[in-house]
């Protein structure tokens, strides 16, 4: 006579080791989303600012920019720096990495503004290839910050 001999589930048999192993599966699945959702945030406030969208539009409008990294102009990685508010005072200091077909470059902006009115003390874009610097500013004295204290 044969007995049938009752076979565990997988489960069962396996459940040492697939407890602490998924448990530190999912945690790590956590930390790694909670950081993410961090740098999305912090990213997608500078890229909503004032600044960033000013230092973008005028470096994709200026005929030096365009004509050393050719066209579409658009980011090329993480803008860095930092943006402060407070009561409606922003400070922005920002370092946005650009590129176009032909090169990279860095967008490099600092400025104040209250609400939408923002006045940038530097709006240049440096050229990697070349170390060549072009002043956004020069043409557009209207975002220039007008210091009186010193006149």
């Amino acid at each position: 006579m044969e007995e049938e001999i009752a076979r565990q589930s997988w489960f069962k048999r396996n459940w040492k080791w697939v407890v602490p192993t998924g448990g530190c599966l999912l945690i790590i699945v956590l930390i790694v989303a909670f950081a993410g959702s961090i740098i999305w945030g912090v990213t997608s406030l500078m890229s909503d600012s004032q600044a960033y969208e000013d230092a973008m539009s005028e470096a994709s409008s200026n005929i030096e920019v365009v004509e050393f990294l050719g066209e579409p102009i658009e980011t090329n990685g993480m803008a860095g720096g930092s943006i402060n508010y407070s009561g409606g005072f922003g400070e922005a200091q920002l370092s946005i990495p650009i590129k176009g077909p032909k090169a990279s470059a860095t967008i490099y902006v600092s400025g104040e503004g209250v609400e939408g009115n923002w006045k940038y003390d530097r709006m240049e874009v440096f050229i990697k290839d070349s170390d060549q610097v072009i002043d956004l500013l020069q043409n557009n004295p209207e975002l220039r910050q007008i210091n009186q204290l010193n006149d």
